[in-house]
């Protein structure tokens, strides 16, 4: 992939790429929400929802929301207006959606949005990222450090299978010191 890979917050112009992606990603496992509710979500916590670009096409989005543990979006219905949660209020951020084009998976523009949101997170100072794993995609999550919490999500939910995922929020990695290319200055002496 040769195109610049950007992301960036979503904004008003994105959302006919977005429903088309939703809808092409979760259609066939019956999960499509449309793009009111899809919007409902993102105006919960516009700050927590990105899409990544690759050149001038969005290729993916993410649609993250602060929600309490254990808990997630009912897909039968619009995000109520509420208001604002302070970040870190609750420790923790809901991964509701990422979704990538599918001529463009298995690039790292999943992991582009991840590591974005794991970013935001730390910054807001939530403590744990969340999920709703569907289609049988539990073990992709798994191997990026979430852990199923069998039981929490009824099979009618989100279909059957569904996971409810969760991890820690990383701790910032302190940055390593690294030695200058260039050498030492010399020191000088005032010569009187």
């Amino acid at each position: 992939m040769t195109d610049t890979v950007r992301v960036r917050p979503l904004a008003d112009g994105d959302w006919d790429a977005v429903v088309t992606l939703e809808r092409d990603a979760y259609g066939g496992l019956g999960l499509s929400e449309g793009r009111t509710a899809l919007q409902s979500r993102a105006a919960a916590s516009p700050d927590t929802c990105f899409v990544v670009d690759v050149g001038a096409r969005t290729a993916g989005y993410l649609l993250a929301l602060p929600y309490p543990p254990h808990r997630y979006p009912d897909l039968t219905r619009t995000e109520a207006v509420r208001e604002a949660v302070p970040p870190g209020n609750l420790g923790n951020l809901h991964l509701h959606d990422i979704v990538v084009a599918p001529g463009l998976r298995r690039r790292g523009l999943a992991r582009h949005l991840l590591r974005h949101l794991t970013g935001t997170a730390r910054a807001r100072g939530d403590r744990r990222i969340s999920l709703v794993a569907v289609g049988g995609t539990e073990r992709f999550w798994s191997a990026r450090g979430f852990v199923p919490e069998p039981g929490v999500v009824p099979d009618d939910a989100y279909g059957g299978g569904a996971v409810y995922m969760s991890r820690a929020v990383a701790a910032a990695r302190p940055a390593r010191d690294r030695p200058s290319a260039l050498p030492p200055a010399p020191i000088l002496r005032e010569v009187s």
